[in-house]
């Protein structure tokens, strides 16, 4: 059994107890507590690294070797946190303030560019996975909660409520300034590089901060174009899959299964392309997509193509939401799988206006029609009194596997949800 050891840099981070709150929250400081812990108590976790608190010199996370998130983890401005292919990240149980997240705050970076066959890998402490593995044995879809999620910040534009130059990003607490993104008081910086995350697989999130308030699996505020999110799956959180807070950032080949709110999340005009995603929406799961708009006087459309969307049946869930003055293109999308009441709704008379426009469009959707829905424009419900004509011709009713648009599904046949839930990628 090895002995307990704490670094050089854990010692200097125990010494700054008067940086962290009375109800023990890590807020910034100035190094990273580093545990080597055999006695962790749970399956899967022997021999792994506790992290907690901000990480404020760079330093890479090794394959060898499994992490635990012990509450948030932040890596500073300035500091790179590299994370090898294969690599394995655990986030402990806990809700509120003692939500575990990894964060990347404006200035910071991280490099995590995993493989197809070595993914990187975030899952929750109660996993068995083991190092070296790809998946544990215990957990599934249907587990979700279990941490909290990864959240990535920058100084890219969003257009903000009251027109202010930056937010909190929605489940870290007002208190803790590594929580801001937006450019500040500085100009915005829209090919910002908050680093890379490639082939990665977030599972089981989403912990609890507050009534109606949980965290994404992968959240994204004001994340510029120099950034790559590329590859990259989330299964089982509890919250959205993904959701886009402003920013420029494009993001490409992406899976969201079975998760309690919405798949793919846009706000606060988001601006990038998002290309080639699959959304496999679960039990609890909302909308495949839900899509805000800007908040302030600042405009921005982001653009969403070759999208496959897969329902749960009768469940009662939502092809898409077009919300808020929301301002999106939609284009080449294949649907299936949902029920008779699903639709892809204009909320109001602004995003009906935004439609009218051009600010909010829609092209070559490939609809399989449920059962007593009669034509692939029936699925496309105006809430507003404005009135949108041609709203639904862009949509055509095809036979399930006749599709001629959708995602390249192939590019995500790397996916821990390929396997577990037999897509047949």
């Amino acid at each position: 059994m090895k002995n307990l050891l704490l670094s050089a840099l854990a010692i200097s981070a125990l010494a700054l107890t008067g940086c962290i709150q009375d109800d023990d929250t890590p807020i910034i400081v100035e190094e990273t507590t580093i545990i080597n812990n055999n006695n962790s108590g749970s399956e899967g976790n022997a021999d792994c690294i506790t992290k907690t608190g901000g990480i404020a010199l760079d330093e890479t996370w090794t394959a060898d070797n499994c992490y635990i998130l012990d509450r948030k983890v932040v890596v500073q401005e300035g500091v790179t946190l590299t994370i090898e292919p294969g690599t394995i990240i655990k986030g402990t149980a806990g809700t509120g303030s003692l939500s575990s997240a990894l964060i990347v705050a404006r200035g910071g970076k991280l490099i995590a560019e995993g493989t197809a066959t070595q993914p990187i890998i975030f899952t929750s402490v109660s996993d068995n996975i083991e190092i070296g593995s790809t998946s544990g044995t215990n957990l599934n879809e249907n587990n979700i909660g279990l941490w909290g999620g990864v959240i990535v910040l920058g100084r890219a534009s969003g257009s903000f409520a009251g027109n202010v130059t930056e937010r909190q990003i929605e489940g870290i607490p007002a208190s803790d300034s590594f929580g801001l993104y937006g450019p500040g008081d500085s100009p915005a910086v829209d090919d910002d590089n908050s680093g890379i995350l490639k082939y990665v697989s977030i599972r089981h999130g989403g912990s609890l901060l507050g009534a109606e308030n949980e965290i994404n699996g992968l959240t994204l505020g004001s994340v510029g174009s120099g950034t790559t999110i590329d590859n990259v799956e989330v299964i089982g959180n509890k919250d959205d899959g993904i959701e886009f807070f402003g920013g420029t950032v494009n993001a490409s080949n992406l899976l969201v299964w079975a998760v309690g709110d919405d798949a793919l999340d846009v706000d606060e005009a988001y601006s990038g392309t998002i290309d080639n995603a699959v959304v496999v929406l679960g039990a609890n799961s909302d909308h495949g997509l839900e899509i805000d708009g800007p908040e302030g006087t600042l405009n921005g459309a982001c653009t969403i193509n070759n999208l496959t969307m897969i329902g749960n049946g009768d469940v009662g869930s939502e092809y898409a939401d077009y919300r808020s003055n929301a301002q999106a293109s939609t284009n080449n999308v294949y649907a299936y799988g949902f029920g008779p009441s699903a639709d892809v709704e204009l909320d109001n008379d602004g995003v009906a206006t935004n439609y009218n426009n051009g600010l909010v469009s829609f092209s070559n959707w490939q609809v399989v029609l449920p059962t007593g829905v009669n034509a692939a424009g029936d699925i496309f419900v105006n809430n507003g009194s404005v009135a949108t004509p041609g709203y639904g011709t862009e949509a055509t009713a095809v036979a399930q596997g006749s599709q001629t648009t959708g995602a390249n599904t192939a590019n995500l046949s790397w996916t821990y949800a390929n396997t577990a839930g037999g897509l047949g990628f």
